[in-house]
């Protein structure tokens, strides 16, 4: 009875083949789409000490940041391109209402911290814009945030001015 490696994998090859047992393709994570009771998706982006909490829904593209219009709140158009580019990138412009909500940081870090949300929440509606918004980088928190000022020092780095009398 001894039987060689290249008999065994014969046998299940066989046994594989009569029991019709197809191998399973491992094609990567799943992902399914993920709504609340009022048909939104919700998602948490993160920017410097910035947190938005973002919720969308199908809509006319209406974006309302902490109970204001994007408008009054994003004075600089700057600000308001970087939360547009999530949608450009997922070329859904004007496809989606945002509602969110965002606390700490300033503007700049607030409208990254809301492309960061926008782009997961979109993710949770439609999986198949991953691949897109994953290529552009804006699923990723960017975790460049203040180094903390050291004692001995006038700031982070800077060191206080030297003087020689």
């Amino acid at each position: 009875m001894s039987k060689t490696l290249e008999d065994l994998k014969d046998v299940v090859a066989d046994a594989a083949i009569a029991q019709d047992v197809a191998a399973p393709e491992n094609t990567g994570p799943k992902y399914e789409q993920k709504l609340d009771a009022q048909g939104r998706a919700y998602a948490t982006g993160k920017r410097k000490d910035a947190v938005a909490r973002v919720w969308i829904k199908p809509g006319s593209g209406k974006i309302t940041i902490n109970g204001r219009d994007i408008e009054t709140y994003l004075a600089r158009p700057v600000l308001r391109l970087i939360i547009a580019q999530a949608f450009e990138v997922a070329e859904r412009v004007g496809a989606y209402d945002v509602v969110c909500t965002v606390k700490g940081g300033g503007l700049s870090g607030q409208a990254g911290a809301i492309r960061h949300g926008v782009s997961l929440a979109l993710t949770r509606f439609e999986t198949g814009l991953r691949p897109a918004l994953k290529k552009a980088g804006f699923l990723t928190r960017d975790a460049r945030v203040v180094e903390r000022k050291k004692y001995g020092r006038a700031k982070a780095r800077r060191s206080f001015q030297f003087s020689k009398r």
